[in-house]
């Protein structure tokens, strides 16, 4: 895509709801597993609601799996967020499509005000549903400038391929960890603009 408008691939809702109900399916035992964890070691309930802006800037209700109580991250949650098993629930999300699989961070009220993304100059970004993972999931933490930069590329970039590209990164994340496999696509980003820049060294002695 070279705009930013609000428009998807061909195919994109029906991908996301083949991959949400596979999900649904192959999660299923540690969905109960994680749950009953969660329940065991504090007797809280297994689930965390909140509000989110979604597409068109329309709030919905997202569904995680709680890692914090009375403002404090559990033993359990800590591990939760670094393997970002506390989204998979958001797979409820994507069959009632609220989210989509690939996409925007889903942002709360207070983050759109703090990141100065309130005004009509940033409708771009909310034309298209949040998605459960994504560049700026995988890649930004949550910095302004390269957030929005990263959801401006999936936007002009997206398709097929980038989603299930971005979908086999994110079960990475679940097996080893966000901070692996930060520090892993990071390196192939070094070792590409090496090898672009040694290229065009070799291709400008050739010319001399």
């Amino acid at each position: 895509m070279g705009t930013y408008c609000g428009k998807t691939y061909c195919g994109k809702r029906g991908f996301d709801f083949v991959i949400a109900a596979a999900a649904s399916v192959i999660f299923a035992p540690l969905v109960v597993a994680v749950a009953t964890a969660i329940w065991f070691d504090d007797h809280g309930v297994p689930f965390f609601l909140q509000s989110r802006i979604g597409g068109a800037r329309h709030l919905f209700t997202i569904v995680k799996f709680r890692s914090m109580k009375n403002g404090q991250v559990t033993r359990i949650g800590a591990w939760l967020r670094r393997s970002a098993i506390d989204e998979l629930p958001q797979f409820i999300n994507v069959c009632r499509g609220e989210m989509s699989v690939v996409g925007p961070r889903a942002l709360t009220a207070y983050d759109v005000e703090r990141l100065g993304w309130s005004g009509t100059s940033h409708d771009w970004r909310f034309a298209v549903k949040p998605g459960i993972t994504g560049l700026s999931q995988l890649l930004a933490g949550r910095g302004r400038r390269c957030s929005e930069r990263l959801d401006k590329l999936y936007l002009r970039r997206q398709s097929l391929l980038l989603d299930l590209r971005l979908v086999a990164l994110s079960f990475a994340v679940n097996l080893v960890g966000k901070q692996r496999v930060r520090r892993w696509m990071r390196r192939r980003e070094l070792i590409r603009v090496r090898d672009n820049l040694l290229l065009r060294l070799a291709r400008g002695k050739v010319a001399q």
